[in-house]
Formats: structure tokens, C-alpha cells, sequence
């Protein structure tokens, strides 16, 4: 009985094996049309792995926006300081440019300068700036410890700008022209001459007229020679200002207090905005 059992297994595996390799011949044979049943069995594949494949799809396709998202955030932040950067160091080159510009018309100047004078032009920096424009003063970056004194006449390359107001030990005050006021105590006067005319005109820069923007010089001699387009300079005769150094030109000539004297406006030669770098001039006989 066993062994029937066993010759029924054995022949039924051999049936199954010869129709699996009947099926296998049929289906692989060059055909031009699927039966029924494998169209069938195609179609709801098909169908299944559409409706599994959308969402999943859509799903993917989610979490790669997210990824392309992040690496553009990441690239977009990326450039947003490479920009920075590149802002900063123009503005950064701009500015050296601009202070070696000003620095080559310094060393000019004290070539020139010193070619013509014997005085020591000590550069400094405009470390400050007051606001007040009735108190017109800066602050630069030498004081008494690098020998500036009083009353020292400070200039830039343009020409005579004021003078050391106050001295600390690493900084000093200067009191521009604009603050010059014959009614101020604190306020100093200029003997001024006029270029190439030294021993011929004299005058006393005495105040600043605020509405006209121009120095006024009085106790003109009725004689004197100077006229509009004369250049004014120190004449050194106050002994506060040292001689020679350039203020500005006459742009205006007027007879004086009962017609004894003249009155002349001067425009200053130095702009008194935006400073950023002044000479302290030091007179030898003064050290």
C-alpha cells in the first residue's frame, strides 16, 4: 500500500514537471498574440503595480524636493557670504586705495615743503570730529607725549586749517578757522600777508563770516597792493602761526572801519569737511 502511495507521488511530480516544461515551450515560443489567461494575468500586474507605484512615486518625489530644497538653501547661503565678503573687501580695497592715494599727496607735500621751509610736519590721523557746528573742532591722534604743543598750527595739504587748542598726553584738540572770532577769548588771530608781496601787505585774519563761508581780514593798509586772486599766507609776524603757510585767496576787497582801512574776504584753500589726515607744523626754533 506504501509503495502505491509512493509510484502515485512519484508520477504526479512527473506530470507536473512535463506540463511546467509544456507551459515554459508555449510562452516562450515566438507568438503573435498571449492567450486569455496571460493577458489577464499582464493586465492586473500591471494595474497593481500602478497602484502601488503613484504614491510610492509621489512619496520619493516629496523627499527629493526636500533634498533639492536643502541643497539650494545650503548654495543660495552659501553665495549670500561669499557676496558679504566680496562687498566687505571692496569696500575694504576702496578705502586703501583711497589712503594711499592721500598718503603719495602727503609725502609730496612735505618734500615740497620741506624743500622751501625748515619745519617738521608731523602727520596724524583725525581719530574724532565734534558735531557742534559753533564749536568746530577735531581730535587727532597725537598729543603731548609726541611733542605737540599749543597753539601749534595744524594744516592739511590744501593749506592752514587752525591750531592746537588743548593737549592730552596721547591726543590733542584743534580749533579749525571757521572758529576764529575777534570777540572770543579763546579765539587767536592771524598776521597774514599776501604771496610774493611779503614785505608790501599786511592784514590780521581776525574772524569767520558763517553766512558767506569766507575768513574776514581787516586793518588792510588803504596803500596796500593786494587785490581779488591775491593768495593770502602767514606772514609770521604774530608769532603764533609760522610764515608761509598758504590760507586762501581774496575773492573780495572793501574799504574798512571810516574808510581808514580795507576789509578783505579770503576762501580758504583747505576744505574743513571730511578730514582724515593733518600736519602739525614744528618750527625749529620752538623745540
Amino acid at each position: 500500500m506504501f509503495k502505491m502511495f509512493g509510484n502515485k507521488r512519484l508520477l504526479i511530480l512527473m506530470f507536473g514537471i512535463i506540463v511546467f516544461i509544456a507551459l515554459m515551450g508555449f510562452t516562450l515560443g515566438n507568438r503573435e498574440k498571449m492567450t486569455w489567461p496571460e493577458r489577464f494575468v499582464k493586465d492586473s500586474v500591471s494595474w497593481i503595480q500602478g497602484f502601488v507605484y503613484k504614491p510610492a512615486r509621489a512619496v520619493a518625489g516629496f523627499f527629493e524636493d526636500i533634498q533639492r530644497l536643502t541643497v539650494l538653501y545650503d548654495e543660495n547661503r552659501a553665495m549670500k557670504l561669499t557676496l558679504t565678503r566680496y562687498a566687505k573687501d571692496t569696500a575694504r580695497l576702496n578705502d586703501l586705495e583711497a589712503q594711499n592715494k592721500r598718503f603719495k599727496e602727503a609725502l609730496g607735500f612735505t618734500e615740497r615743503q620741506m624743500q622751501t621751509t625748515q619745519y617738521t610736519y608731523r602727520i596724524a590721523e583725525v581719530y574724532a570730529s565734534s558735531p557742534d557746528p559753533y564749536n568746530n573742532t577735531v581730535t587727532i591722534n597725537l598729543g603731548e607725549k609726541d611733542g605737540i604743543r599749543e597753539n601749534m598750527a595744524v594744516m592739511s595739504v590744501e593749506g592752514l586749517i587752525g591750531r592746537v587748542s588743548r593737549v592730552s598726553p596721547f591726543y590733542s584738540n584743534v580749533q579749525l578757522l571757521t572758529e576764529i572770532d575777534d570777540r572770543s577769548n579763546s579765539s587767536k588771530s592771524i598776521a597774514a600777508t599776501v604771496k610774493d608781496l611779503e614785505n608790501e601787505s599786511f592784514g590780521i585774519i581776525e574772524s569767520y563770516d558763517r553766512d558767506k563761508q569766507l575768513l574776514v581780514m581787516n586793518k588792510i593798509p588803504k596803500t596796500d597792493q593786494m587785490t581779488k586772486g591775491s593768495v593770502v599766507i602767514t606772514s609770521g609776524l604774530g608769532q603764533l602761526f609760522p610764515r608761509g603757510i598758504e590760507i586762501g585767496t581774496i575773492v573780495e576787497k572793501d574799504e574798512g572801519e571810516f574808510g581808514i582801512t580795507h576789509t578783505a574776504y579770503i576762501k580758504p584753500f583747505a576744505s574743513f569737511n571730511h578730514l582724515r589726515e593733518v600736519f602739525v607744523v614744528e618750527v625749529p626754533e620752538l623745540r
